[in-house]
């Protein structure tokens, strides 16, 4: 019976090791080490859901952000990309958390159930110490206006290039065209540069709209001023933009990005007072003259600057893709050119997202 008792106590003991083993496998283990690459930088994005057919090499891949608030603009630019081409286009819809289950059901509850998507969602916290939280224009520092600097790191299949659209634009012609461009050898992506439509600059003098480097950088600081860049180059919209994927890799173009945030989180190079926000001046100081310059006819822009000041008629129908950048968006009110965006806009079926129009 002795022998016994002392067998037992033995294989009790033998459990409890066990047990309290698989209990710090669990809480330690699976827990990357301090210095873990995955811990020195998050991960952008991963994807969440998708529909039923995934995405293959020749899809054409076109990224879109899609925020709660303006989730029906999104949209709006999904079904102009989509009905305007025969080619297979797979939509990766960028989003934040609380609107994944919005976008889904705005999808399966339209004509847009037909696409191919996937949804990926966007983890603000990569921004962290490189973005200031104060802003006259709080719309310019939403996370997701800076997901175009993580392109090539979110859970996007292996693509070539890749199509990035902001959700204040419309397309007109087919996305297959705009995809073709063939970008310069050594160059990561292709932009449509401020001073390329001769009809832009008397409208856009109009209302004060800055095209030059001028207006979002701050020339008054030492660094920006060693950087070289001439103050009256003529700048670029990040809007709408087609990237190389293996060259942006290749250049560490999101490090380059990421470094000139932070700067500026410390610096104050520039300000969302500014042009541009805190956005595009990355941009502009990473790609200058650095970037394939786009058909003017596929950014036709600043439709969105001012709600009195209109392009001739003739002169939109001919446009590829439309773009509201600025204060007055088309689903708000006052804004010019209603027509042309309300064209593809689509009811939300949760009736979240709604149009502001005028009494009548």
């Amino acid at each position: 019976m002795a022998l016994l008792r002392k067998i037992n106590r033995v294989l009790l003991m033998l459990l409890i090791l066990m047990a309290v083993a698989l209990l710090y496998s669990k809480t330690f283990k699976a827990r990357p080490p301090a210095n873990h690459p995955d811990l020195d930088h998050q991960a952008p994005g991963r994807a969440v859901e998708g529909g039923a057919e995934s995405e293959v090499e020749t899809d054409i891949p076109v990224v879109i952000c899609a925020s709660e608030e303006r989730v029906g603009a999104a949209m709006a630019t999904i079904n102009s990309v989509y009905s305007n081409t025969q080619a297979n286009v797979f939509f990766y819809i960028v989003t934040l958390r609380d609107a994944i289950k919005l976008i889904r059901q705005y999808i399966e509850k339209t004509k847009l159930k037909e696409i191919r998507y996937k949804i990926l969602e966007f983890n603000p916290m990569v921004l962290k110490g490189k973005v200031k939280p104060e802003s006259p224009r709080p719309d310019l520092l939403h996370p997701l206006n800076f997901v175009r600097f993580y392109l090539p790191l979110l859970a996007i299949s292996n693509h070539q290039k890749i199509v990035y659209l902001d959700d204040d634009v419309i397309v007109q012609g087919d996305i297959k065209e705009l995809y073709n461009i063939k970008l310069e050898p050594g160059h990561a992506a292709a932009f449509a540069s401020d001073c390329d439509l001769p009809s832009t600059h008397e409208m856009v003098r109009s209302v004060g709209m800055q095209t030059t480097y001028m207006g979002f950088l701050d020339y008054r600081k030492q660094e920006v001023r060693e950087l070289g860049i001439n103050p009256s180059d003529c700048s670029f919209n990040p809007g709408v933009f087609v990237a190389d994927v293996e060259e942006w890799k290749k250049q560490k173009i999101t490090k380059q990005l990421e470094k000139w945030m932070s700067k500026n989180f410390k610096e104050n190079l520039y300000s969302s007072a500014m042009a541009g926000g805190v956005a595009t001046p990355p941009m502009l100081i990473v790609f200058h003259d650095k970037y394939t310059t786009i058909d003017p006819k596929w950014h036709v822009r600043h439709l969105g600057w001012s709600p009195d000041t209109r392009y001739a008629e003739s002169f939109l129908q001919k446009a590829k893709l439309l773009h509201w950048n600025g204060h007055f968006k088309p689903w708000d009110y006052p804004c010019v050119h209603l027509d042309l965006w309300e064209k593809w806009f689509i009811p939300d079926p949760s009736g979240k997202f709604s149009l502001v129009r005028p009494e009548i």
